[in-house]
């Protein structure tokens, strides 16, 4: 399976860099910083985003995990997005949600967000924890449902 993920923040390209750093670490060669070209003026490439290819037997817990402990370490407003390749399923986590989430809700929110992104469920609202449900800006398909 593959996915997609942006930052939505203040320093956005920042930080995809360093979630791209930390991401290395568990997922190797299968995580690829995805740039678009300069723009005119521009001293170089935007980064887009992050694409991944996740592979069977705990890719998309793995993922999830390091997203909500990155989250957790950031000062600023940062929100990061996960689309699956599909384009069925995105979901959104912010810095401000998980910061002070106790380890229950943590471990309740890691295992649905996996299981959003493994899954694909349309909408990574319902059934989300009510302790962790601040975590979740906006769970929605593609097409906006």
């Amino acid at each position: 399976m593959e996915v997609f993920l942006r930052a939505d923040g203040r320093n956005t390209a920042d930080a995809l860099r360093e979630l791209y750093l930390t991401l290395r670490v568990d997922f190797r060669g299968d995580v690829r910083i995805v740039e678009s070209d300069p723009k005119p003026g521009a001293l170089g490439p935007v980064i887009d985003g992050l694409h991944m290819t996740l592979g069977a037997g705990g890719g998309a817990a793995t993922l999830a995990g390091v997203i909500i402990a990155w989250l957790r370490t950031r000062r600023g407003e940062v929100t990061i997005s996960v689309t699956r390749s599909d384009a069925e399923t995105r979901i959104e986590m912010s810095a401000k949600g998980v910061r002070d989430l106790d380890p229950a809700a943590l471990r309740e929110l890691t295992a649905r967000v996996a299981a959003t992104i493994e899954r694909g469920e349309p909408d990574a609202t319902n059934a989300i924890p009510e302790s962790a449900a601040p975590a979740i800006e906006r769970g929605e398909t593609a097409g906006g449902a």
